[in-house]
């Protein structure tokens, strides 16, 4: 028995001086971002003309990365890819780049989110601590899932739904519970340090707030079911349209810089003739805007073409922010047809679309709780749940393997198809 305690003193020794260290510069970077971020948004808004200018900044991006960040160009999967068959350490040139990156895109008007940005950086910082000589291979797994946590987690201020995220969205239906100690220290630090730190700098996360659940009963419950499914529906035409632009862009311009600069000229167009800046950027005032007043039938679907297609063109930044803008979106355009509360069902969808996209029920079940409470814990995990079970197994990261089935008629023989598939596309 003593020996037992020895050993797990040394693993709590070990992983805890690790993951708080790995929390703390990843809480550090993910501050410095939201605050850049901010910044580049707000400048935006007040020059408009800058969205003609995306299409340049799309093409010095793009080559940046084609001529001196080949390396690290896999972003997000790339680091999943590693967790699953570790290679070669992420080299931390990743961070710059992809913060770099993702800033200008927010700065010229692009339709991306930052949780791509932050993973990134949290799991290329958290690689380094993978060339001590005492790390081995299922070690370094494990340091790749804590900086995934603390990334994720010092972005949207979230700890517990970043550990979860770090341990869950790189297989799909399992998680690695050798991780679990780590993933939350490491997520619950950098939430502590970046918001510290984004305190220091004067900025801070956005609040939203449910102000009225509806009462728990068959037939809101039943609602709730059915606003899941509708929500699973358009996380599975977001990631199948996502994959659809990239295809089509790389099937016809064969010189990747090529893409953003094209990409970005219509971009450019298509704002111009709308006349708005709504679907530009992150889109947090319109996700606010849906918690209190109806919205346009419309945002939803527009928020949706728009980030595909910067992603498809090779836009740094991320999916998630503006999955909550779809989900935020359609769910308050379902309150005039599903009677429960308008902010109830944009909070449903907000983290419900993401949780079919990502395939991270539990994760975005415990963002949903800590963003707006747990009196609202039940309908966001039906929503969740069944938005994850409608999606299909594809989703917005394309190194995400198969662990296991959502459907018990799913066959592992018909999995590893579809993980084939995958690969090819």
């Amino acid at each position: 028995m003593l020996k037992d305690y020895r050993s797990l003193l040394l693993y709590l020794f070990k992983w805890g001086i690790i993951a708080i260290c790995i929390g703390c510069l990843s809480g550090l970077a993910s501050a410095f971002f939201l605050k850049s971020l901010a910044w580049a948004g707000d400048f935006r808004s007040d020059h408009l003309w800058l969205i003609w200018l995306l299409p340049i900044a799309g093409f010095c991006v793009g080559a940046l990365y084609y001529y001196f960040g080949k390396s690290v160009e896999g972003g997000n999967n790339q680091l999943l890819d590693e967790i699953h068959n570790p290679q070669k350490i992420v080299p931390l040139k990743m961070a710059p780049l992809v913060l770099f990156g993702t800033v200008v895109s927010h700065f010229f008007g692009a339709s991306v989110g930052r949780e791509g940005t932050a993973v990134q950086m949290g799991g290329s910082i958290a690689d380094q601590f993978s060339r001590f000589k005492f790390i081995n291979t299922e070690d370094r797994r494990i340091i790749l899932i804590i900086g995934i946590a603390a990334g994720f987690s010092s972005v949207f201020g979230t700890p517990l739904a970043g550990a979860i995220f770090g341990l869950e969205v790189y297989l799909l239906g399992k998680m690695n519970y050798k991780a679990i100690f780590p993933s939350f220290v490491g997520a619950i630090t950098a939430n502590y340090i970046g918001e510290i730190s984004l305190h220091a700098m004067h900025g801070k996360h956005t609040n939203y707030i449910i102000p009225e659940v509806a009462e728990m009963n068959l037939l809101n419950l039943g609602l709730a079911v059915a606003a899941g499914l509708l929500f699973g529906i358009t996380a599975r035409c977001f990631s199948g349209a996502a994959l659809h632009f990239g295809n089509y862009l790389n099937k016809f311009i064969k010189y990747p810089p090529a893409k953003p600069l094209i990409g970005g000229l219509i971009i450019a167009i298509l704002f111009t003739l709308l006349g708005t800046d709504r679907y530009m950027g992150l889109g947090v005032p319109v996700i606010e805007e849906a918690f209190v007043q109806h919205v346009e039938y419309h945002d939803f679907i527009l928020k949706l073409l728009f980030t595909t297609f910067c992603l498809g063109a090779g836009y740094k930044g991320g999916e998630v922010t503006p999955l909550f803008f779809v989900g935020a979106t359609l769910g308050n355009v379902l309150s005039l047809f599903i009677p429960l509360p308008m902010a109830l069902l944009a909070g449903m969808g907000f983290v419900a679309v993401f949780s079919g996209a990502a395939n991270t029920p539990i994760a975005t079940i415990f963002m949903g709780i800590e963003l707006f409470g747990h009196e609202a814990g039940v309908f966001i995990a039906i929503a969740c749940v069944v938005s994850y079970l409608s999606s299909g197994h594809s989703g917005i990261y394309k190194k995400q393997k198969i662990g296991s089935s959502k459907q018990p008629s799913f066959t592992h023989e018909e999995g590893e198809i579809l993980q084939n598939i995958k690969r090819l596309k």
